[in-house]
C-alpha cells in the first residue's frame, strides 16, 4: 500500500484507484491529558474518508487526551486487509464486510454500531440502459465494489431473488470502487452494484438506479477494534473515549445537517448537492451495541452463509465486546 497525503480530501482522491494508508502526522496531546493516555496514539481506520470528514466537521477529536492519524482506504476489503496485519486500531464497515473480515481470521471484536439509510447503495445502470428492472439483468454482467463479502454483493444477491433471477443467469465480476467509478464514467460499466460516496457520484454523472438497498439491507454499520488494541489496557481506554466522541459527532452532524454537508464538501471537494445525498443518508449516529444488533447482523450472517457468500456462518456474538462501550447519559 502506498501512503498519500492525508490533507484535505479532493474529488481525486475518491475516484481513483489508490488503496492507501494515510500518514497524517500525529495530532498534539493537551496538557491536561490523563496520565495513561499520554504515550497512547491510535490508527483509526476510514473509507472515503467519511469518518474522517464527520469527525473534522464537528470538531468532536479536538482536546482529545490520546493521539491519533487516519488511514484512509477506498473500501472495506483494502481496509480490513490492514487490520488483519495490525496496521489499524479501530476500522468502520457495513454488515457483512465486518462477516466476511471474521472469516477470514480478522482479529477484531465489534465494540459499537452506526446508524444509516439502506438508500446509501444500490445498482446502478447507464442511462441509457436497454436494462430496466432487476429481471433484465438476465445474461448481462454486474460489477460489485469492491469485494466478495461487500454490503453491495448482498444487496445484489438480495435483489435477484426478490426478483427471481438466478444468480447463474448473469455474471458478476468484483472490482475495487475507484476503479470502476472510471470505468462506469466512461461507459465501460454498464451495470454497477455500488455504495456511497462511489453510489451517489455515479448518479450524479447521469447514472439511473435500478433498485437500492431498502428492504434489503440493514442500514447499520459498525464500529470494530483489534483484539491487541483492545489488550492494551490505555488503547482500551482511548478507543472508548473516541466512541464518546462519535457518539457526539454523529449528534452534531443530524443536528445540523447543511453545516455538515457544507463541512463535506470543503474535505472532500465534490459538489455540494453530491454532499447533501451522501451526509443525509450516512451512517453518523453512533451507539453501544444492542441486542436487536447482534439480531439483525446474525440474520445477514445467516442469509450470506445461505446463499454462499460466506463459507461458513459466523457467530456474531462470539465477535462482538457489547460491554466495552456504555454511552454516558
Amino acid at each position: 500500500m502506498t501512503p498519500y497525503d492525508t490533507g484535505k480530501l479532493s474529488r481525486r482522491t475518491l475516484l481513483q484507484a489508490t488503496a492507501a494508508i494515510g500518514t497524517a502526522s500525529l495530532v498534539s496531546r493537551p496538557a491536561f491529558a490523563q496520565p495513561q493516555l499520554q504515550q497512547t496514539s491510535l490508527v483509526l481506520g476510514d473509507q472515503a474518508g467519511g469518518l474522517r470528514a464527520l469527525f473534522e466537521a464537528s470538531r468532536t477529536l479536538e482536546g482529545a487526551p490520546f493521539a491519533w492519524r487516519w488511514a484512509n482506504f477506498q473500501g472495506a476489503a483494502p481496509l480490513f486487509e490492514a487490520h488483519r496485519s495490525g496496521a489499524v486500531d479501530t476500522a468502520m464497515a457495513g454488515d457483512l464486510p465486518v462477516l466476511a473480515a471474521a472469516v477470514g481470521k480478522t482479529p477484531l471484536k465489534i465494540v459499537a454500531t452506526r446508524v444509516g439509510k439502506p438508500e446509501s447503495l444500490g445498482i446502478v445502470v447507464q442511462a441509457e440502459s436497454k436494462i430496466r428492472s432487476v429481471a433484465d439483468l438476465r445474461g448481462q454482467t454486474v460489477i460489485v465494489s469492491s469485494a466478495r463479502g461487500s454490503i453491495s454483493q448482498y444487496q445484489l444477491y438480495g435483489a435477484l431473488e426478490e426478483a427471481g433471477v438466478k444468480r447463474e443467469d448473469l455474471t458478476i465480476k468484483f472490482v475495487l470502487p475507484t476503479d470502476a467509478a472510471a470505468a462506469f464514467a466512461s461507459k465501460q460499466i454498464e451495470a454497477w452494484a455500488v455504495f456511497d460516496p462511489y453510489y451517489t457520484i455515479a448518479t450524479q454523472q447521469g447514472g439511473r438506479i435500478l433498485r437500492d438497498g431498502r428492504g434489503i439491507n440493514t442500514g447499520l454499520g459498525f464500529i470494530t477494534a483489534s483484539e491487541a488494541a483492545l489488550a492494551d489496557p490505555a488503547k482500551r481506554i482511548a478507543i472508548v473515549q473516541f466512541l464518546d466522541r462519535l457518539a457526539r459527532a454523529g449528534d452534531w452532524a443530524l443536528a445540523n445537517p447543511e453545516a455538515y454537508a457544507q463541512a463535506y464538501t470543503q474535505l472532500t471537494r465534490l459538489p455540494i448537492e453530491a454532499s447533501r445525498i451522501i451526509t443525509a443518508r450516512s451512517t453518523v449516529a453512533g451507539r453501544p451495541v444492542s441486542e436487536a444488533d447482534i439480531a439483525a447482523l446474525q440474520n445477514v450472517a445467516d442469509r450470506s452463509a445461505r446463499d454462499g457468500i460466506l463459507p461458513v456462518r459466523v457467530d456474531v456474538r462470539a465477535i462482538t465486546d457489547a460491554e466495552l462501550w456504555r454511552r454516558p447519559a
